[in-house]
């Protein structure tokens, strides 16, 4: 499988298509703003949503198989909490 992380694909491609709507929303009414023109900023978001979603959606996969700052091991594509080990017992000094 391509992309083993602690997410599955369907939670990253969601994430991917909220995240777009937000951005797409943005660029369209900056579009807007410094055009003057509401087709051209449609065209604008519309093709960029496209694009932006591909590579945020490749992004996400290839940083959840990164292991660097993340908690616990990746075990078969799964994150497992790590044992914690017990606080070595001092002697109590009178």
């Amino acid at each position: 499988m391509l992309f083993r992380g602690a997410e599955t694909h369907a939670r990253s491609v969601l994430k991917a298509v909220s995240w777009r709507t937000l951005g797409t929303l943005d660029t369209f009414a900056i579009s807007w703003f410094m055009i003057g023109r509401v087709e051209i900023a449609g065209s604008i978001a519309g093709l960029e949503v496209v694009t932006k979603i591909a590579w945020y959606y490749l992004h996400e996969r290839v940083w959840a198989d990164i292991q660097w700052g993340g908690e616990g091991e990746l075990v078969f594509g799964r994150r497992e909490q790590k044992q914690r080990r017990p606080l070595k017992q001092r002697p109590i000094s009178a």
